[in-house]
């Protein structure tokens, strides 16, 4: 039985030099990053060591990681000329790393290109990331549609992670964490609802960040006339920086069977105990079962 992790982020030599290559946001001045809406950020350059993750990944008991494009950066919404070079970086970057590592693929949103992402998918991607703010509302299923039709044909899952934030860049440190990327999600969870899933019934899709908590508003949901809140057995959230008091409540909106691991390293660490106090049977559905029918569609 292999642990999954489906939500890391880890930058290759070709992706950092392609961000300094750069003289406009999104860019790297040594190891500072620069983007829209955030303040300067400084990474840590060892966060990016392939040795050291991949020992943290033994070390987390893991068959397979997940790393995905940081899209708040905000690369899939540049203009396709200014995206290729850095989308090309990350691909090429994801396919040479080693076990147990494997990658979302990555797509441009402003200038949809379905052939280049199948090339990609070609190289053995596991599905395909795309910023939440791409898929908010009914203009960005259409938008997208060419990209979630492609996978929709291969079995394949995707992956919502939060955009770009905007505004407030004088905001603490945290702001975008907690309120851009939380907006995107929840915008994201309903929108699927509305317009992604009728156009798309086959496909399988995984909400990072438990998708904002917005699985919590069924109720609310339920009293506007939006439905009942029934569960979606292709629809998955995944737990990263939550802890045990908010996966307890989605479980009990969701159900067990549709919560994956997922941990956002290097940006928060991964759960002592990934059962999240429910038992082994939780820790055995959201690290294995789980994300092996997300990415899959097999039980």
């Amino acid at each position: 039985m292999t642990n999954i992790d489906v939500h890391q982020h880890l930058w290759g030599a070709a992706f950092v030099a392609a961000l300094r290559a750069r003289d406009k946001p999104p860019f790297l001045d040594g190891w500072t990053l620069y983007v829209e809406g955030e303040p300067p950020y400084e990474v840590a350059p060892a966060d990016h060591e392939v040795a050291r993750r991949t020992e943290l990944a033994a070390a987390d008991g893991l068959g397979l990681a997940l790393v995905s494009l940081s899209a708040p950066l905000g690369v899939e919404w540049l203009p396709a000329e200014e995206a290729r070079p850095l989308l090309d970086a990350y691909h090429q970057d994801a396919a040479e790393l080693p076990e147990p590592f494997g990658a979302w693929a990555a797509a441009c949103v402003r200038d949809v290109d379905a052939g280049a992402t199948a090339a990609v998918l070609d190289r053995g991607c596991a599905g395909l990331q795309l910023p939440a703010n791409a898929l908010a509302d009914a203009a960005g299923y259409a938008r997208c549609a060419p990209l979630l039709d492609l996978l929709e044909a291969r079995g394949l899952p995707l992956f919502v992670h939060p955009g770009p934030a905007t505004g407030e860049s004088s905001a603490p440190g945290w702001w975008p964490a907690l309120v851009p990327y939380v907006q995107q999600m929840h915008a994201a969870w309903f929108a699927f609802r509305a317009f992604g899933r009728p156009r798309h019934p086959r496909l399988r899709v995984c909400f990072a960040l438990l998708a904002g908590l917005a699985p919590l508003h069924g109720e609310r949901l339920a009293a506007r006339g939006g439905g009942l809140g029934e569960v979606d057995r292709d629809v998955f959230v995944e737990t990263s920086s939550y802890g045990p008091r908010a996966v307890d409540a989605v479980v009990r909106a969701l159900g067990v069977d549709v919560v994956v691991q997922g941990t956002d390293r290097p940006y928060a660490e991964p759960q002592k105990h990934p059962g999240f106090g429910l038992g082994d049977g939780s820790e055995h559905a959201f690290r294995v079962a789980n994300p092996r029918r997300l990415l899959t569609g097999k039980d």
